[in-house]
């Protein structure tokens, strides 16, 4: 095992690269928190101390994301996996109620597999046929539409395996959208009013794993029917977001990350224009490379946040990886449902490293 305690340029899907800043003022303030005297990993869920890192981290997430006040911000457990299961069982009212699944790649595919133990799945667009490399024209889909029963129409923002993103939500009508947002949140503005809920899980973009985020509105509490307690989003609401210990590790590492958002990025429409520049870098490359990278993803549809692509052979993505490692660029092997390169941009990646893996590329491709 290496014992090396030089960083490297993690470009890993999640759990991911965090913020610098963030991880020394965990390293701080780890053993006691000011004024506290006592570990964050050991205070009471029920204190005062929690009460504010708590409000803080819900305050925060409310400005930078333009969250309105008839919306619930939850911290919950379980990842995009029990909110599979949320969504349906709370936002379905009967058997007879049809939920709309829009299937961009692994993850939505995933998610649309727990609807039918509460109700109907019509997937309105499935692009399994090329292996998820873009996202549906307004055309394409076939949704059910609210006057036919539809509950919600659920879509992946951004699918980490594919590298493909929606950079704009697609008209649904009156039926609420729910957005599994956890490899893109924060990662440029959005307007909330658009949705009915969307979630996020943190270790990719927002905190590390532990905990979820889950922006509701709050009409749609009120279809929650009787449900075992702890599926229920009435029921984390009204204790706010404590029916159970909530992970109060990771909502404090939330907290951070926002305020890194806030007062170093400058807000999400900065953190749009590095992430923008960022992945630029990358695309140029390989555009530019002459077909010796290949891009999973159409054009139009490219994710910010996951670039995906591929070499001429499997040998040569092998050993691509290989040498990028050496080189301290690492986690970079491609999903094996698609293969190739996968290099993870998230908020936290610095521009120095997204220069490096671009300079890697153009050394590699003229070395091959």
């Amino acid at each position: 095992m290496s014992t090396t305690t030089a960083r490297v340029f993690n470009f890993s899907a999640g759990p991911a690269v965090l913020p610098l800043s963030v991880l020394e003022q965990i390293q701080q303030d780890l053993v006691s928190l000011p004024g506290v005297g006592s570990s964050v990993l050991e205070i009471s869920h029920r204190s005062k101390d929690f009460d504010d890192i708590l409000d803080d981290a819900q305050s925060r997430l409310r400005r930078l994301m333009g969250i309105p006040n008839d919306y619930e911000v939850l911290f919950l457990q379980g990842g995009a996996a029990l909110q599979n299961v949320m969504i349906p069982a709370n936002l379905l009212s009967g058997a007879d109620q049809t939920a709309d699944y829009i299937v961009t790649g692994a993850w939505g595919k995933k998610s649309s597999g727990e609807v039918k133990h509460y109700g109907k799945l019509n997937v309105a667009w499935d692009g399994a046929d090329s292996n998820y490399d873009r996202v549906p024209a307004p055309g394409e889909l076939s949704l059910t539409g609210a006057t036919e029963g539809a509950a919600y129409v659920h879509l992946t923002a951004n699918e980490t395996i594919q590298g493909v993103q929606f950079h704009e939500l697609p008209d649904c009508g009156d039926v609420p959208i729910v957005v599994d947002h956890s490899s893109d949140i924060m990662c440029r503005p959005v307007d909330v009013s658009k949705y009915g809920l969307f979630y996020a899980c943190a270790q990719k973009n927002a905190g590390v794993a532990g905990v979820t985020v889950v922006v509701v509105r709050k009409d749609l509490l009120e279809r929650s029917g009787p449900l075992p307690s702890y599926l229920s989003y009435a029921i984390h609401a009204d204790k706010g977001s404590r029916f159970n210990t909530p992970a109060t590790f990771a909502i404090y590492v939330t907290g951070l990350v926002c305020k890194w958002l806030e007062e170093e990025v400058g807000g999400l429409a900065a953190m749009e224009k590095q992430n923008i520049a960022k992945s630029k870098m990358i695309y140029d490359v390989v555009d530019g490379s002459g077909g010796f990278y290949v891009p999973h993803a159409a054009e139009k549809d490219r994710s910010i946040m996951n670039v995906v692509f591929r070499l001429p052979t499997p040998e040569q993505d092998a050993d691509f990886v290989v040498k990028a490692a050496r080189a301290g660029l690492t986690t970079l092997k491609g999903h094996r449902s698609v293969g190739g390169i996968r290099a993870s941009l998230y908020n936290a990646m610095p521009v120095e490293g997204v220069e490096a893996l671009a300079a890697f590329m153009q050394d590699y491709a003229a070395k091959s």
